[in-house]
Parts: C-alpha cells; sequence; structure tokens
C-alpha cells in the first residue's frame, strides 16, 4: 500500500500526468455518450421492427457490437437494422481496439510507468540524514569512490537530473536522487547543512553553478570541484570550493615524478599523524647495486624502507632485498628525516643523458612534459593534432605506431615511454606495441577507468597511475581526515590499537604479516614512536600501531582482531 501511495504521488506530481489524466477521463466520457447514443437508436431500430427491449438488452448489443464478439442473441432482421449493425461494429473497432488502447497506453499507462520507476529514485532524503556525501555525476572517479565509502559505512547519494538517469543507476545498485543542479531546493531535499562533503565532477561550468548554489545554503559544509585549467580553478574558488582538483596536473606531476633519472627525492605522497609517506627513485644514486642491508638508509637519514613499487603493487622489503635501476623505494619518517634522506641522495646528477618520450599532446602529456623538462631531462611528444603542440616546438606530429615519427622522435635513444592518452583502449593497445619493440624500456601509462590498470600491467606496462583513482583518494582522504591514508595505488595506512592477542609478543612472532598482508611501520606508546621496528621488538601493551596494507588486507586485519 506504501508503494501504491507513492507511485500515485509522483504520478499526480507531474503536472503532464495530470493533463494526460484529464485526457483520457474526456475519452471516456466521449465512448459512454456513443454508448448511449447507440443503445438510443437501437431501441428505434428495434420499435420499427416490432420488436422491444429494455435499456440493459441495448447496452449488452452495443458492446457485444462494438467489440466485434456478436454473440448473435439479439440480431437485427431488416437491411436498415444491419446496415446500422455494420457501423457500430466499424465504430467499436476504429474506437475500442485502435484509439482507446493507444490513447490509455501514451496518456496512462506510459505515465504511470515513469511515475513508477520516478518512486524509485527519491527527491528528498530521509529526516535525521547526516554525515554524507553528496556526489553530482558517477563518472570514474565516483566509480572508484564508492567501494571506498561504502567500505567504511559513509553514506552517499548520486544527484541525477533526470529520471532516466536515476533509473539507470537504481538498477545497478547505486543510491540516487532526482533534483536540478542550479535549484536551491535540490540542496535543501538533500540535507546539505548536514552533509559531511559534497562533490562537484562534471564540467567547469556546471560545477561552478553547483558550488555556487550550494555555498549560498550551506556555508560551512566542504565542497570538493574538479576543472580542467587554472582559470577553472580560481572561478570555482570564488564560488565557493574549498578545494578544487586539478586532476590533470595531478596526473602529470605524478607520471614525471616517476621517470627513472629524473631526480632521486624524496617525494611525499601522504601524511599521517605526522608521519610521512614518501616514494624516492634509485636511479643514478649510489644505492643502485647495494641491498637494503648496505645502503644504511635508515642509520644515515632516519629514515624507514617499508617497501617498494611493483608494477603497480607494495613489496615488503627485507634486508638483503636488491636495489637496483627500476626500484622506487617507499620510504616513512619525519619531515626532518626526509629532508636528510633529500641531502644524502637528491642532489646526486639528474641523468641528462636519458630522454622521454611522451605519447598524446593533451593536457596531461603536457604538462608531463613541462615538469621533465624543469628537472632537466629531455623529451618528445608524440601527437597526431598539431594545434595541440604549437607551444612545444619539440613535438612531433604523427602516429605513434609509425616507425618513421618513432626515430623522429628519438624513440630509440629514449629511456621511457610514458603514454598519456584519455583512452584506455588505445593506452592497451600502445602499451602491448612498445613492449614488444624494446624490452628493456620503462613504460608509464595512464589510464582513465581504475579496472583498465590490471590490463595494462599485463600488456607491458612498468607503472599504471589512474586519474579516477588519484581523484578518488584524494577526496576519500579529505572525508577520512586523519584516520586513514589511502595512497596513490590503493594501499592504506591505518592506525590501530595494539590488539589484545599481539601485546606482550615479538613482532616477528605474531605472523601479522603473513595472516592478513599488513605491515607494521611504526608503533607508539607513551608518546614514543618507533618507526619500521625490528622483527624482535616486543609489542606494547596500550600502545598504538600503524600499519600499512591494501584493502584487502586491512580487512582481514580487522577481522582477524578487531574482537582479539
Amino acid at each position: 500500500m506504501k508503494a501504491i501511495v507513492s507511485v500515485v504521488g509522483a504520478f499526480m506530481h507531474e503536472r503532464n500526468s495530470r493533463k494526460n489524466l484529464a485526457t483520457l477521463a474526456k475519452l471516456l466520457a466521449l465512448l459512454l455518450l456513443i454508448v448511449l447514443a447507440y443503445c438510443g437508436l437501437f431501441h428505434v431500430l428495434m420499435l420499427g421492427e416490432g420488436r422491444s427491449y429494455s435499456w440493459i438488452d441495448a447496452i449488452y448489443w452495443t458492446i457485444t457490437t462494438m467489440t466485434t464478439l456478436g454473440y448473435g442473441d439479439i440480431t437485427f432482421e431488416q437491411p436498415a437494422g444491419r446496415l446500422f449493425s455494420v457501423f457500430v461494429m466499424l465504430s467499436g473497432v476504429m474506437f475500442l481496439l485502435v484509439i482507446l488502447p493507444f490513447t490509455f497506453i501514451e496518456f496512462f499507462y506510459a505515465p504511470w510507468m515513469q511515475a513508477q520507476a520516478a518512486a524509485r529514485t527519491p527527491r528528498e532524503l530521509p529526516t535525521g540524514t547526516s554525515r554524507h556525501v553528496i556526489l553530482t555525476n558517477y563518472d570514474p572517479i565516483s566509480y572508484a569512490l564508492i567501494p571506498l565509502l561504502n567500505k567504511y559505512k559513509h553514506t552517499y547519494v548520486v544527484l541525477c537530473p533526470t529520471v532516466a538517469d536515476a533509473n539507470e543507476l537504481h538498477e545497478i545498485g547505486i543510491r540516487c536522487a532526482i533534483g536540478a543542479f542550479d535549484d536551491p531546493k535540490t540542496y535543501r531535499k538533500l540535507r546539505i547543512r548536514e552533509a559531511a562533503m559534497l562533490v562537484a565532477t562534471r564540467t567547469d561550468v556546471i560545477n561552478t553553478n553547483i558550488t555556487f548554489t550550494a555555498r549560498e545554503i550551506a556555508e560551512h559544509v566542504p565542497i570538493v570541484a574538479t576543472a580542467s585549467n587554472d582559470a577553472a580553478r580560481d572561478v570555482l574558488e570564488l564560488a565557493g570550493a574549498t578545494e578544487v582538483l586539478r586532476l590533470e596536473k595531478m596526473m602529470g606531476q605524478a607520471l614525471a615524478r616517476r621517470v627513472i633519472g629524473k631526480d632521486c627525492a624524496a617525494h611525499v605522497i601522504g601524511e599521517i599523524e605526522g608521519l610521512q609517506i614518501a616514494e624516492a627513485n634509485a636511479a643514478g644514486t649510489e644505492l643502485e647495486g647495494l641491498t637494503l642491508a648496505e645502503s644504511r638508509i635508515r642509520s644515515r637519514t632516519g629514515t624507514s624502507v617499508i617497501g617498494f613499487w611493483d608494477h603497480g603493487q607494495l613489496r615488503t622489503a627485507d634486508p638483503h632485498t636488491p636495489i637496483t635501476r627500476q626500484t622506487v623505494l617507499v620510504l616513512a619518517g619525519t619531515e626532518d628525516q626526509m629532508r636528510n634522506y633529500n641531502a644524502a641522495f637528491a642532489s646526486q646528477a639528474v641523468d641528462e643523458d636519458a630522454h622521454v618520450v611522451i605519447i598524446g599532446g593533451g593536457r596531461v602529456g603536457r604538462i608531463t612534459s613541462t615538469n621533465l623538462r624543469e628537472a632537466g631531462l629531455s623529451t618528445t611528444i608524440i601527437e597526431k593534432q598539431a594545434e595541440r603542440v604549437a607551444k612545444h616546438p619539440e613535438a612531433v606530429i604523427g602516429d605513434a605506431t609509425h616507425i618513421d615519427v618513432l626515430k623522429k622522435a628519438g624513440a630509440r635513444k629514449a629511456g621511457t615511454i610514458i603514454i598519456t592518452t584519455h583512452d584506455d583502449d588505445l593506452n592497451i593497445s600502445l602499451t602491448i606495441f612498445f613492449r614488444r619493440l624494446r624490452e628493456s624500456m620503462q613504460i608509464i601509462a595512464r589510464c582513465t577507468r581504475e579496472r583498465n590498470a590490471h590490463t595494462l600491467h599485463r600488456a607491458g606496462a612498468d607503472l599504471v597511475l589512474s586519474s579516477a583513482s588519484m581523484g578518488a583518494n584524494t577526496i576519500f582522504n579529505r572525508i577520512r581526515e586523519s584516520d586513514n591514508l589511502l595512497l596513490a595505488e590503493g594501499v592504506f595506512v591505518f592506525p590501530s590499537p595494539v590488539p589484545v592477542a599481539m601485546a606482550g609478543r615479538a613482532l616477528a612472532d605474531s605472523a601479522l604479516r603473513s595472516e592478513t598482508g599488513c605491515t607494521v611501520i611504526a608503533i607508539e606508546k607513551d608518546g614514543q614512536r618507533t618507526v619500521n621496528p625490528a622483527p624482535d621488538t616486543i609489542i606494547p601493551d596500550g600502545g598504538k600501531l600503524l600499519l600499512i596494507g591494501t584493502l584487502e588486507a586491512e580487512e582481514k586485519y580487522l577481522k582477524l582482531y578487531r574482537s582479539r
């Protein structure tokens, strides 16, 4: 009954539905008048044949004739009556079998089905809804963010401008609501004053309208918006955005940072409770060819090596782990310790002979090239559209799969190929091509959708960065504040009280890594912190652990130790 009431409410809410219902009522009234007129003529013609019938018989004959059932128990015997029967039959076929069904479907059934669909997607969130995240687009960023919100029990809703959009999301299990982006009533109905965050990821113009409209209603709610350029960023900040994400800029900087031979500095990728997590290339430093124990990184700088990136996966490191030219170290330490690391290794010379070929001259490709050139590396962009790279004289115009274009771009001497196009399918194809062309080069690829990262790794990419994952991680970290830190490659750093089952035991005896996949990167007790503790470190009762691991590893840890 409640569902029927909601559907009726949604049906009557639409002005067109009310008009259609009135039109259908008029048509039914016309049908009633026609039936009554036919009944009157039936009486007149039957009296002409010397027979008399009741009104019930007249209605019965009219309906059976109009619907072409024609039982034959009441019939005319004279030509005038039979001609009238043919006329009633033909008009009934036209009215009952053609006009009325079409009108019923067009004016009642279709609007009713639309109202039923609209009733499934609300226009207003229930009273008491709070700390929810309002998303304004179901794009690759939201696709990557929603599983994280579900995992950590953050309520969300996707705002859709039309019922059709909402129905599509409803069918795949996405919570959504209907409303206009530029209507203040929409945000009031979505309880924006009680929301944890509003995320605007549509075009620059729409994002500005969303931000300005929402900010007028809720002065203190965080609003995160995406922008395609610096001018759009400035306008969004003026409109009231708390934070503006330049994903192309973030992606270009991240791609440039990962180029082997660019620099040896420790680049901070996250911070939690005063502990910084950074990554650093070992290429071109004295670390190449040494084991982790021989490098003495910890004794020289105070930073601890908690692992290294291997095809997008965080691998744990032990004293015997070799450091090669391809090694990207993941470091943990304080701000001062990171400065010590940079003083020891970042001042070493950049590989000036390193040449980088960038496939794609869009915003990401141009930003990547600029960052690499500022770091002292030579780059060449390969782009099909000359107008995109008009300000980059080093660019080569042509198809990156043509040998003459690659020769002109200096691909033979390139140590790194960076694939930056927005088309994941094209990036996969190019990755396969370049990996077959030369096994030894470093291939860094960009992907738009997170699900294609594994495919790119299988195709031969050494490193894959997802702009959707990058945006989702940044937004999620803002929502969670200091509770967790989600790194770029989907790795979590999270705090946990020392479980009772682990207290008083040596770290090596806990079998934490083998059972969960998590690694302890710091232990705290009474304000004292031990970063990257040794295996024989005793886990203190009443202390706190800082752990690092994938989302799956964190789930295993919480499931295993939450009740122990």
